[in-house]
């Protein structure tokens, strides 16, 4: 009698990065995607997620049943001046890098995977670099425009890199471009498949006049005091036009309250404010005609795969000034309005007034918005990781 076949073995994934959602969640998305493939071919995935004990994949990763380590990290603190980036604090988290190189050469040594998949974050330099001592292949994924600081250290070590634009491509070292491939930025599947119906059950939307465009404002989980400043100022004149959901951040919600306590009861009744959006996300983006919001690698994937208007008021703040890189990237191409250096409630109105008024000029935009999305992107993703593992 023939012995029965063993069964397929595991394929097995380190996962490096974090810090924030722009690199925790493709990876999460990305791991979602390669497990789905594999149970197609009756096969399974082990994952080990090598992170920071403070950053948003400690949460994430266990309560999604993903095994998690961490290493020592070093956090460079970026500076236009050169003599700054010399700081006690860089000089004291650098030194901790040689130790996180060792501890993650021993996790790679001791799972190893078949790839190691690379998001981003400083988290991830000892990883890769670990990836390449232990030889294992490494994948590298970008969530921005441009190469991230760890992303360019790893670079020459990667078997593959992933970008998310077509545009990255001219922008990557020449010496590393035959490994780069495009495949967008892995979206979350339940973003795409939101219904605007209920949005309007779930909050309470009764007062919506659905003839007219429905804005949504966000600046993030925590909000934006800027963001929330400048609609503040233009509210009155934006819910004269439109219906307005408003996500501030919960610290913000009673300070909003207040300051919109005064409108008239015709125009509050079109303006539903809220500190956190959920599982509701969904369908408050199938509802809104415009977006306004930052322009974070996640939120451009989102917005572009769903082919929303959106109006960009990039983080001032942001690493590299990589969100300015991203929002200027698609305004060019006419497919959002990128709002750069002070914004103001005038430079709101400008910006956002002809998109309420003209369905067709929010048509051409969301179809421009549309042409960079790439709904598959965790699926190409998946592609890259399988097509590192076999050589």
């Amino acid at each position: 009698m023939n012995s029965p076949s063993a069964s397929p073995r595991a394929f097995r994934l380190i996962v490096t990065g974090g810090g924030t959602g722009g690199h925790t969640y493709p990876a999460l998305t990305a791991i979602r995607a390669l497990q789905e493939r594999l149970a197609c071919e009756g096969r399974t995935l082990d994952v080990l997620w090598i992170g920071t004990p403070d950053g948003l994949e400690a949460r994430v990763a266990p309560a999604e049943g993903i095994a998690f380590t961490t290493v020592a990290t070093g956090k460079i603190r970026r500076s236009s001046n050169p003599l700054k980036m010399v700081s006690p604090a860089n000089v004291r988290d650098m030194a901790r890098v040689p130790l996180g190189v060792a501890q993650a050469r021993k996790v790679v040594a001791d799972f190893r995977p078949d790839v190691v998949l690379a998001t981003g974050g400083y988290v991830a330099v000892p990883a890769g670099l670990a990836a390449r001592m232990c030889r294992r292949p490494l994948v590298l994924h970008e969530q921005t425009v441009r190469l991230g600081l760890a992303n360019r250290k790893l670079a020459s070590s990667a078997t593959r890199i992933a970008v998310s634009s077509e545009s990255s491509l001219a922008l990557l070292p020449e010496s590393v471009r035959g490994a780069a491939v495009v495949t967008g930025n892995p979206v979350r599947p339940e973003v795409l498949t939101g219904h605007a119906d209920r949005t309007v059950a779930a909050l309470g939307l009764h007062g919506f006049d659905r003839r007219l465009p429905t804005v949504y404002v966000t600046g993030g989980a925590q909000g934006s005091r800027q963001i929330n400043g400048v609609v503040r100022e233009a509210l009155p004149w934006l819910l004269e036009r439109s219906n307005v959901i408003h996500q501030c951040g919960p610290a913000n919600v009673e300070e909003l309250r207040r300051h919109t306590a005064g409108l008239p009861a015709e125009l509050t009744s079109r303006y539903c404010l809220a500190g956190f959006m959920g599982s509701e996300l969904p369908d408050v983006l199938a509802l809104a005609d415009i977006v306004i919001s930052r322009s974070g690698a996640g939120t451009l994937a989102e917005l572009t795969a769903l082919g929303k208007p959106a109006v960009f008021i990039p983080l001032a703040t942001s690493a590299g000034n990589e969100q300015a890189h991203n929002a200027r990237h698609l305004a060019e191409s006419g497919a959002a309005v990128a709002l750069l250096g002070e914004v103001t409630a005038a430079s709101l109105h400008d910006a956002v007034g002809p998109l309420l008024t003209d369905p067709g000029r929010r048509d051409a935009m969301a179809e421009r918005a549309r042409a960079h999305g790439r709904p598959d992107a965790a699926d190409r993703l998946v592609d890259v990781i399988l097509s590192a593992a076999s050589g």
